[in-house]
C-alpha cells in the first residue's frame, strides 16, 4: 500500500481530488449556506448552527472528522483494517485540505455560478479520489455497513435516503432555495464523476475468462458484495470448456473489480461493456 505506486501516482491524485471537494466547500457550499448531503453537508450545517447557538463556532474540518470517527471504528470491525485504510487515508487529506484552504464565498450572491462551481470542483475530485479505489467515508461507508442490517434496501438507495435527509435538513435551515441549488449542484457533480469513471452509463458489464474463476468469483462476492453468474463456453480452437464469470456493477466499484482480478489472475481475459439500464436485485426496481 505504501509502495511506489502510493507516491507517484495515487498520492498526487488524492492530493489533488480532495483540494478540488474542499475547494467546493470552503468557496461555494459553506460561504452561501448549501448543503449538498454527505457528511460535508451535514459538518457545513453543524457548523452553522454550532456558530448561531454556541460560544464559540465548530470549523467543518473538525466536525468532519468527528462525524467520521465512529464510522470508521464500527468499519473497522465490520470490514477489517485493509477495507478501512484507504478510506481512512483520504478522509484525512480532505479535512487537511477543508483545514488549510480559507472559507471565501468565491460566487458571493450568484448561486447560478456557485452551483455550476461546486458541482464541477465536487465531480472532479469525487471522480480523481474514487479512481485511484480510494473512498473518503462519509455515508458511502455508511452505507455500506448498514445495509448489512437492511439487506432489502441497495446501498444506493441508503445513500439516497441519507443525502436526501441532510439536504431537506439543510432546507430547514437555510431555506428553499438553498436547498434548490445544492440538489441541481449533486447532480452535476455526479455526472462530471462519471465522466471521469467509467463514461455516461450507469454500470458495467463485466465478463471474465480465467483459470482462477474460483478465487476471482469469491472474492467479488466476499470483497465487494456482488453476485457473480458463472456460464460454460466452449472456445472454437480450441474446443476446451471453461466457466465464463460475469457481473454487473456499479461505476464506483469498477477500480476495485479489476483490482481484484489483477492480484488473483493478471492474465485473466476481461470485457468491460456499458450496461445502460440494469433492472433487479442491488440495481433498478421494474416499474409497472
Amino acid at each position: 500500500m505504501w509502495g511506489k505506486k502510493f507516491w507517484i501516482s495515487e498520492l498526487p491524485a488524492l492530493a489533488l481530488g480532495t483540494a478540488l471537494m474542499a475547494l467546493a466547500v470552503n468557496l461555494v457550499y459553506d460561504p452561501l449556506g448549501m448543503v449538498p448531503g454527505g457528511f460535508s453537508g451535514m459538518s457545513i450545517l453543524l457548523a452553522h448552527l454550532s456558530a448561531g447557538y454556541m460560544p464559540f463556532a465548530f470549523p467543518v474540518w473538525s466536525i468532519n472528522i468527528l462525524l467520521n470517527i465512529p464510522i470508521f471504528i464500527w468499519g473497522f470491525f465490520e470490514k477489517g483494517k485493509e477495507y478501512i485504510a484507504k478510506s481512512l487515508i483520504a478522509n484525512l487529506f480532505f479535512s487537511l485540505m477543508l483545514f488549510l484552504i480559507p472559507v471565501v464565498p468565491v460566487a458571493k450572491e450568484d448561486f447560478f455560478l456557485a452551483t455550476v462551481t461546486g458541482g464541477v470542483l465536487t465531480g472532479a475530485g469525487i471522480g480523481l479520489v474514487f479512481a485511484r479505489g480510494y473512498s473518503t467515508g462519509g455515508t458511502d461507508l455508511l452505507g455500506s455497513l448498514v445495509k448489512k442490517y437492511l439487506p432489502q434496501f441497495s446501498v444506493a438507495t441508503l445513500l439516497f435516503f441519507a443525502d436526501a435527509l441532510i439536504i431537506f435538513t439543510g432546507a430547514l435551515y437555510f431555506g428553499i432555495a438553498e436547498a434548490v441549488y445544492a440538489t441541481v449542484a449533486v447532480y452535476i457533480s455526479s455526472k462530471v464523476m462519471d465522466n471521469i469513471l467509467t463514461g455516461l452509463n450507469r454500470s458495467k458489464q463485466i465478463l471474465i475468462i480465467s483459470d482462477k474463476w474460483q478465487n476471482i468469483a469469491r472474492e467479488i462476492m466476499s470483497k465487494l458484495e456482488r453476485g457473480v453468474t458463472e456460464m460454460m463456453a466452449r472456445g472454437h480452437y480450441s474446443g476446451t470448456e471453461r466457466p465464463v464469470l460475469l457481473c454487473v456493477i456499479g461505476r464506483r466499484q469498477v477500480r476495485a473489480l479489476l483490482g481484484v482480478i489483477k492480484k488473483e489472475d493478471p492474465t485473466a481475459f476481461v470485457v468491460v461493456t456499458d450496461a445502460k439500464e440494469v433492472i433487479g436485485e442491488g440495481f433498478e426496481r421494474i416499474e409497472g
